[in-house]
């Protein structure tokens, strides 16, 4: 049986994956693909209870950078063993909001950890199971950091409570990314409309990966 692709979806907070997420996955299921769609932290009974604890337990308010690193790779590493790589090696498509590159900068460049080894950690973590293809939404951090306040009712988690210049880091970590793996990693205007941010993404998908008949 051929493996299934590996999409992951990337981006600071706002910057409009959930939407884009599902427009992906719809365009894929119309062709007849099979598709899993995943996100991060999560994805597993142990990944949700951990997703809880980074995002709103009052007890982990002083957790530290150190820490939540290794959280989100524990929960990485569960998802990939128990969800993605079977996924993958039964033919179906997996479609990923978040992967190691949000760790590498969220983690690294954003929390001032050292890079290299937060890089190491995320390779011990998903093993060989790497992205066919990273769709990165790119978009200023102060429109991003408003859409996701808006969208969350005014309710802040934990990440979203951040202050502007973690989110600047962020995004610049991400770009330097991309300039790092240009054969992975896309860079999409997420600046533009939704069915203009949707249409950058179908022609980036053909682009890199070949155009999908029905």
């Amino acid at each position: 049986m051929q493996r299934g692709k590996f999409i992951t979806f990337e981006g600071s907070e706002g910057c409009g994956k959930s939407t884009q997420i599902q427009r992906f996955v719809a365009m894929l299921e119309s062709k007849g693909i099979e598709v899993l769609q995943t996100r991060e932290p999560g994805g597993t009974p142990v990944g949700e209870k951990i997703r809880h604890l980074l995002q709103f337990d009052a007890d982990a308010a002083d957790l530290t950078d150190e820490s939540e690193l290794l959280l989100f790779a524990a929960s990485r590493a569960q998802l990939v063993r128990k969800v993605i790589q079977p996924a993958l090696e039964a033919g179906k498509w997996v479609v990923a909001d978040r992967f190691f590159d949000s760790t590498t900068v969220y983690q690294g460049v954003g929390r001032g950890l050292d890079v290299s080894s937060v890089k190491q950690i995320n390779a011990f973590a998903v093993g060989s199971t790497e992205p066919d293809l990273t769709l990165l939404l790119d978009l200023d951090v102060s429109i991003g950091h408003s859409r996701a306040v808006e969208a969350s009712g005014e309710v802040e988690d934990r990440m979203e409570s951040n202050p502007m210049e973690f989110f600047e880091s962020v995004r610049q970590g991400y770009l330097q990314l991309a300039k790092e793996s240009p054969e992975r990693i896309a860079v999409i205007d997420a600046s533009a409309s939704i069915d203009e941010v949707t249409e950058e993404i179908n022609s980036m998908f053909s682009e890199r990966l070949g155009a999908l008949t029905s």
